[in-house]
């Protein structure tokens, strides 16, 4: 005769717990893959940013040399302007087109490099927002700078304002697609 033999509860479940199910183990990925870096990639990034470091140094000479340079001539017609707007409007008013092209465009112009080099060299500085708060950042610096210790220079916020346009425009057009072709990511699978 069989000994009679108590069944035993089985414990609940906890509410959240799941069964797991184990993937099947695959072959081990390469090692290159594995790091996420090819080694011939890695060099054409590194050459990529490399580049854009040697442009973005020689774009803030030419910045300095058109900005700091002293311009005793112009002191008498120099003044500070902290109100945007007033000096686009003097640009416009002027009689000679050209000169209020060369005054605006060439602000603008003098920006866009900075949009498009600064998310190369610096990838965390990628995204409109952190382009506008680092070009208006290095540009007011650049104008404090003229406007107190360059003769025949004076401190405007519109140069300011259309600096960072151009740094804008530079971004949207260029400087993110350069980023996200250097900086781009390995996609986990």
């Amino acid at each position: 005769m069989a000994a009679w033999v108590p069944k035993l509860k089985r414990a609940p479940k906890a509410a959240g717990a799941a069964k797991t199910k184990q993937a099947p183990k695959s072959k081990p990925a390469p090692q290159s893959a594995r790091r996420g870096r090819d080694p011939l990639r890695l060099l054409a990034r590194l050459l990529a940013v490399l580049c854009a470091f040697v442009l973005m140094v020689a774009f803030a000479v030419v910045l300095a040399r058109l900005t700091l340079q002293p311009s005793p001539a112009s002191e008498a017609l120099t003044h500070t302007n902290l109100r945007p707007g007033r000096s686009l409007k003097a640009y416009l008013d002027q009689p000679e087109l050209r000169d209020a092209v060369k005054q605006i465009g060439g602000n603008l112009l003098l920006g866009i490099p900075f949009g498009i080099l600064a998310p190369v060299v610096a990838p965390r500085t990628r995204g409109p927002l952190r382009i506008l708060l680092l070009t208006a950042t290095v540009m007011l610096l650049v104008e404090l700078v003229q406007g107190v210790m360059v003769a025949g220079r004076a401190f405007d916020i519109d140069d300011v304002i259309l600096n960072t346009t151009g740094a804008l425009i530079g971004y949207f057009v260029l400087g993110r697609r350069m980023s996200r072709a250097v900086h781009a990511r390995e996609r986990r699978s």
